[in-house]
């Protein structure tokens, strides 16, 4: 597809017809909703966090319905944060607009202009040199924001450090990095030795063989925090069906061996 085919998309009007129409219901609902009016850029901050993660559930679960409506609500906040910010003076949503754009055809020269890249892995690194040179940042880490989860953070740092080149060349030297940092929180954690354990210590190792096993999924093309989150899934799918069995037969998970639970738990396994 050419440029001019993606500018003469027969579909474009309605999508500026169906954002417009937003537009207006957002400066209809601030001008007459006492709930909306009254919204400020802090009342909405955790709100706009909660859909997010309904966004991540949803693309986890692969519900493409979900998916379209928690993409709204985001569309919803994006021009309600633009709204707050035009009553202001400071911005408006088509400065929003602009600002990305102009940002997105600039790190973009490989399209826009006339350098050539080769790879995804020459267009991270320009990314990351371009936003260097805007002083955006200090750091190539400067744009991993601090409140992120510890999991997501990690990947985001790595992803950041590949940008510039600083990554491991293959996927084995990635690993003997997990061995290495394996043996360092064992021997820490006294494993083989009945030892007061120095959680300070061990917590440091604990927290560099997880930053390590992140690495590694990252470079063999895993998502850890998703890989995580479908196991946690995976968990209370298989716990509620223990629940659900045992009180079939009249008990509490209380009142089972552990036995009793680990029969209900394999077979949960191979439940669909």
């Amino acid at each position: 597809m050419t440029k001019n085919q993606v500018a003469a998309d027969p579909a474009r009007q309605k999508k500026l017809d169906s954002f417009d129409k937003l537009l207006t219901i957002m400066d209809e609902l601030r001008a007459f909703c006492p709930w909306d009016k009254k919204q400020t850029m802090d009342s909405l901050r955790y709100l706009t966090l909660e859909e997010v993660y309904e966004l991540s559930d949803a693309i986890l679960e692969n519900d493409a319905e979900e998916i379209k409506k928690e993409l709204g609500d985001l569309f919803l906040h994006v021009v309600f944060y633009s709204k707050i910010a035009s009553e202001k003076g400071d911005f408006d949503v088509a400065d929003v607009l602009d600002s990305i754009a102009e940002k997105l055809i600039y790190r973009h020269p490989h399209i826009y202009a006339d350098v050539e890249v080769e790879n995804e892995k020459e267009v991270s690194e320009n990314w990351e040199k371009l936003k260097l040179k805007e002083g955006q940042n200090k750091s190539v880490l400067g744009g991993v924001p601090n409140s992120l989860p510890a999991m997501v953070k990690a990947m985001r740092i790595q992803e950041k450090a590949k940008g510039v080149g600083f990554d491991w060349e293959a996927k084995e030297q990635v690993w003997q990095k997990v061995e290495e940092e394996l043996q360092e929180f064992k021997v820490e954690f006294n494993i083989e030795e009945n030892k007061a354990i120095d959680l300070k210590k061990a917590e440091g190792e604990f927290g560099d063989l997880i930053f390590s096993l992140i690495n590694y999924a990252r470079f063999v093309g895993i998502n850890p925090e998703d890989a995580l989150e479908k196991t946690n899934k995976k968990f209370i799918k298989r716990f509620t069906y223990l629940e659900s069995e045992a009180k079939k037969v009249g008990k509490s998970l209380a009142d089972m061996s552990l036995a009793e639970m680990d029969a209900y738990w394999e077979k949960a396994k191979i439940k669909k």
